[in-house]
């Protein structure tokens, strides 16, 4: 691999020597550039909406969707629509007040131009316009202007329409204009932009579920508001519209969330309360799963790695259920109390605050680091969730029992886990899986492949290159982590053979420093087995090894479905239209093979098919949205049968290469 090179490149300084360096040019005040206006932000646009994939183009539509929030939080609008049409270009209308069409004293232009020209420009800096907002703290409309090709925003109120255009990066075209009247009772504002290309140059087509799933959470995060999405990509009769209204707010998003799984008590727990200016929300609810699901929001924005609003909740949830239990004879004096992880099995929760002005740990709002938010949502819902126990004591009842089986249950995985647990160096000895491990101890460069069967392990074996690959083939499916408690897991001989290999620990304990491969491949075969074994180890990775998945350290190998041969002459097709368009270049005569297992493969073939980086396909697995994976894990692998079907059902259209 190319090194970077440096100055110690091909030499040694030791201390007390001097280092001569001749300085070839001068640094000089023409060299520091400044950047006016929006340029900051087409030259890092990273910096202000994390990148300019996918993500990051979707990024542009919160942005202007949570100005519209905004105003609905304020209690100024009821109805947020949003609608993309045939040219990817995004609407965004609310009923609000309308941004302000006067002249800002500070800039000497019109409001609306500073907003969207000027960053740090708005109504969220301690003004009295919003007590609690979302976005990027006032720099969200000109972002958006700046990485657009174009934008157009329209004002309503007091029976006036206003308009004005921005082109090339931001810049108006004209001032706002009063430019037609409308209804004295229509008031609020529209803006329509087209993502600029030669920003997001991976893709400028909008996902239709992303922008479905995240307005329909915004609309449950915000009970009472209507949001909107209109989708009018396809012809007239596809066309798609929603419209969101939870008058239950977080209640209806549990048992949104919980559809697919068994709840345990009948009641949703809900509690919400203001201190100290900061609005808590809290709603959740018990299923005979295993594995918690907890989901934080502060002003809208998802909280991915939590803070210290779910560390508020987590303590109110283990004080109150300790609590309850003994003054209720469920624990003995001599009896350990429950641990956090025993209260929050199986567990589904929404936590969401409202603060003025919320404190976050990193520049992409992941977790919320405010230290007085942690006693307040300890305080309200502590409160609300022993009133709800002492209300209701056979539901307290299913729920102190089920903590109780976590905490035996707990206990013995404890000794299970240990045996997981790496001391001197892989013990190759003890791996049911034989492992084939690569001379490279670099982890950066180093690949483990995991695959089905001796015979694919065989191939894997001789066809791989020993200096950077290693093999670890599994025999038979792998335990389905969804339904087993942890200690059935870990004594499962091959998800210790994988976590020992790994080496970067599992579950709180991940530490992803220590991984010993960059690259986690699994490579099963293009049949039902195949894919059924590839389903079971990505649950288990989710489950228990998520900061793997989330790091980019997991892929799927795409090996070829048939091989082509005309004389000497052999093609690979990986699709069946790629099998159509090979057969066409190659013309009669020709024999095709299908390959059903990668045992068919000798080592050559798979090397050169599968394993070899100049050739080979690999797709990387990401957890686009933790909430939908997580729904997706539990209807696929959990114990309710019904939703599984249904899904079969919808989805048997889009089945290609079925094997049975």
């Amino acid at each position: 691999m190319a090194k970077e090179k440096n100055i110690e490149e091909n030499s040694e300084l030791k201390l007390g020597e001097e280092l001569d360096i001749t300085v070839s040019h001068e640094y000089k005040d023409e060299d520091i550039q400044v950047l006016d206006g929006l340029e900051a932000v087409r030259k890092r646009p990273g910096m202000y909406i994390g990148s300019t994939s996918s993500r990051g183009l979707h990024h542009l539509v919160w942005e202007i969707v949570d100005n519209g929030i905004d105003e609905a939080m304020a209690g100024f609008a009821s109805t947020v629509s949003v609608t993309v049409d045939k040219d990817n270009i995004v609407t965004v209308v609310d009923d609000g007040r309308g941004m302000p069409t006067g002249i800002n004293e500070k800039t000497g232009k019109s409001t609306i131009e500073t907003i969207f020209t000027v960053l740090h420009a708005g109504g969220k800096f301690g003004g009295q316009a919003y007590k609690v907002s979302g976005g990027l703290h006032g720099v969200g409309a000109s972002v958006v202007n700046a990485l657009s090709e174009w934008l157009e925003v329209s004002v309503y109120h007091d029976g006036k329409e206003y308009f004005i255009r921005f082109e090339d990066g931001g810049k108006p075209i004209g001032e706002l204009k009063e430019v037609g009247k409308c209804d004295k009772n229509k008031h609020g504002s529209k803006v329509s932009f087209k993502a600029d290309p030669t920003i997001f140059t991976e893709t400028t087509v909008y996902d239709h579920e992303t922008l479905r799933d995240r307005i329909r959470q915004l609309a449950f995060l915000n009970k009472g508001i209507t949001l909107e999405f209109n989708d009018e990509r396809e012809e007239e009769e596809k066309k798609q519209h929603y419209s969101y209204h939870f008058e239950g707010g977080l209640k209806e998003y549990v048992a949104y969330l919980n559809k697919h799984r068994t709840v345990i008590h009948n009641d949703i727990i809900y509690s919400e309360g203001v201190s100290e200016d900061i609005q808590v929300e809290v709603a959740c609810q018990y299923n005979d799963g295993y594995n918690p699901s907890v989901y934080t929001f502060c002003n809208n924005i998802n909280t991915i790695e939590g803070g210290t609003h779910e560390e508020g909740f987590r303590l109110a949830l283990n004080r109150i259920i300790n609590k309850y239990a003994r003054d209720n004879g469920f624990l003995k004096e001599k009896d350990d109390n429950l641990t956090s992880d025993d209260c929050k099995e199986g567990i589904t929760a929404i936590i969401s605050v409202k603060h003025p002005d919320p404190q976050y740990e990193g520049q992409t709002k992941t977790k919320l680091g405010n230290s007085e938010v942690r006693k307040v949502v300890s305080s309200i819902f502590g409160e609300q969730l022993e009133r709800f126990l002492m209300e209701n004591p056979d539901q307290a009842k299913i729920i102190i029992e089920k903590a109780n089986l976590a905490s035996q249950a707990r206990l013995a995985a404890k000794k299970a886990r240990e045996a997981t647990r790496r001391k001197n160096g892989l013990e190759i000895s003890s791996l049911p899986g034989k492992l084939k491990d690569c001379s490279s101890k670099d982890a950066s460069i180093c690949e483990i492949y995991i695959v089905e069967g001796n015979s694919a392990g065989g191939s894997a074996q001789n066809g791989r290159d020993s200096h950077f690959q290693a093999i670890l083939p599994l025999r038979g499916k792998i335990i389905n982590v969804e339904k087993a408690r942890q200690h059935r897991i870990f004594e499962n001989a091959e998800i210790r053979s994988m976590i020992t290999a790994f080496g970067c620990g599992i579950l709180d304990e991940i530490d992803t420093s220590k991984l010993r491969y960059h690259k986690i491949v699994i490579m099963t075969d293009a049949d039902v087995d195949g894919a059924h074994i590839r389903t079971l180890l990505l649950t288990f990775f989710y489950r228990y090894l998520r900061p793997v998945i989330e790091g980019g350290y997991v892929y799927i190998a795409q090996p070829p479905l048939y091989q082509v041969k005309k004389g000497n002459a052999v093609k690979y097709a990986y699709t069946d239209k790629q099998l159509e368009q090979i057969k066409e270049e190659m013309g009669d005569r020709i024999a095709i093979q299908r390959y059903k297992g990668l045992g068919e493969m000798d080592a050559e073939q798979l090397w050169e098919t599968t394993m070899n980086p100049e050739n080979r396909t690999l797709i990387r697995v990401t957890i686009g949205d933790a909430e939908q994976a997580d729904q997706n894990f539990s209807m696929l692998m959990g114990e309710e049968v019904e939703p599984r079907k249904n899904f079969i059902v919808e989805n048997a259209h889009f089945v290609e290469n079925l094997d049975v």
